[in-house]
């Protein structure tokens, strides 16, 4: 059975709003209830990442702000950004199972919601705050940064190949009225930004906000009766690095690979299509290294090739394959890849305006969630 993408929404973002999660989810989910031109009554299964929003806003909460007369069917899968993206492919089975027939997904983020704001998981780690935490190896950036430090040392990294991912992304938040750093980034600007930690200055690292984005799904053969154009799951593929959660970003032998190849992989021969049909690619972008990394391990350029192919074919506005075609986690937004899949479903319905990819037929969705990788393949309806 094939499913489709019917509706997507997003809540307004901003930093510090003073809204709770749960507002902001409701937001989101009521847009994307409204842009498939059903209601709350229509909707009968729910689909979330097994972290952060279900301790934050769980489905009863959810079906009882919604209206939901009887008890949907609800499930999780992954955490974080691999959550998020490999929905579809959970939805897909409850769907084919009869179990529900309109399933949404949400994500939502306030940075006001816990003391510990983005770090917070990480201190939870007793292994983390017993060994690691002490020491300053702790938090996202220095790890990140330990990734460009040991891929700088094996292959080398010029800072132009980085400035060139944040330019990039700059320049298609520039296009997108939602987006919170909608202001270009040249070369002298990027040198400009301050180091947080070395190689990675600030505008290397993803957006902190409040915001929240949604996304319904149903049977594609529903779905030509709604009102938008359906955008049809082709593939959807969950892969995870050979690695616990604690270990990896410390311990773990293989710094480069986030198993995007499986996951690509699998999605790939589930929907028969070949990566050259690939016409957008919305990866995730928590760093700008970790765009370098996708971009390799994906195989639109050979290993240590990432900083070349920035460069040269680049992957900005009129790229060959634009990449992260609303400025991304860099410069849009930071709901964990979730923005990722809205903006994919609006560019292949032809929606984006200003910042529409011409003759995007089929998008490319990847998320990260430690150790897991996934990645959902999108395209217009056949």
């Amino acid at each position: 059975m094939e499913i489709a993408v019917v509706g997507v929404g997003e809540s307004d973002y901003g930093r510090r709003t003073g809204r709770s999660e749960g507002a902001l989810a409701r937001e989101a989910v009521d847009r994307a209830l409204a842009d498939a031109g059903l209601t709350g009554a229509d909707v009968d299964g729910f689909v979330t990442e097994g972290m952060l929003t279900s301790h934050s806003v769980p489905v009863d909460q959810m079906a009882r702000a919604l209206g939901i007369p009887e008890r949907p069917f609800s499930a999780q899968t992954s955490i974080a950004g691999a959550g998020v993206v490999a929905a579809p492919r959970l939805a897909r089975t409850i769907i084919e199972a009869g179990l529900a027939s309109v399933v949404v997904t949400y994500f939502s983020i306030a940075l006001g919601a816990n003391s510990g704001g983005p770090y917070a998981v990480h201190a939870e780690d007793p292994w983390k705050a017993e060994f690691e935490l002490p020491a300053g190896w702790f938090g996202q950036p220095t790890y990140f940064a330990a990734v460009a430090a040991r891929y700088a040392h094996e292959f080398g990294l010029p800072d132009d190949a980085l400035a060139a991912v944040v330019g990039a992304a700059r320049a298609h938040a520039a296009r997108t009225p939602n987006a919170l750093l909608r202001e270009p980034v040249t070369s002298a600007d990027y040198d400009r930004s301050p180091i947080v930690a070395s190689p990675l200055r600030k505008a290397d690292c993803c957006l902190t906000n409040d915001g929240a984005i949604a996304y319904v799904m149903t049977s594609a053969e529903r779905a030509r009766s709604l009102a938008k154009p359906p955008v049809v799951v082709r593939g959807a593929g969950l892969a995870a690095a050979a690695t616990t959660q604690a270990e990896y970003f410390t311990q773990r032998s293989d710094y480069f690979s986030l198993a995007a190849g499986a996951a690509f992989g699998a999605a790939l021969a589930e929907s028969g299509l070949q990566r050259s049909d690939i016409d957008i690619a919305e990866l995730y972008d928590c760093f700008s290294i970790t765009t370098l990394l996708q971009l390799e391990e994906l195989g639109f350029a050979e290993r240590g090739g990432g900083p070349a192919y920035v460069l040269e074919s680049g992957i900005g506005p009129g790229s060959p394959v634009p990449v992260n075609t609303h400025g991304g986690l860099l410069a849009q937004s930071y709901v964990v890849a979730g923005n990722h899949v809205v903006e994919a479903v609006r560019q292949l319905r032809g929606e984006r305006g200003e910042g529409q990819v011409e003759g995007a037929e089929v998008a490319m969705v990847t998320g990260l969630g430690i150790p897991d990788y996934a990645c959902t393949l999108l395209s217009v309806d056949r």
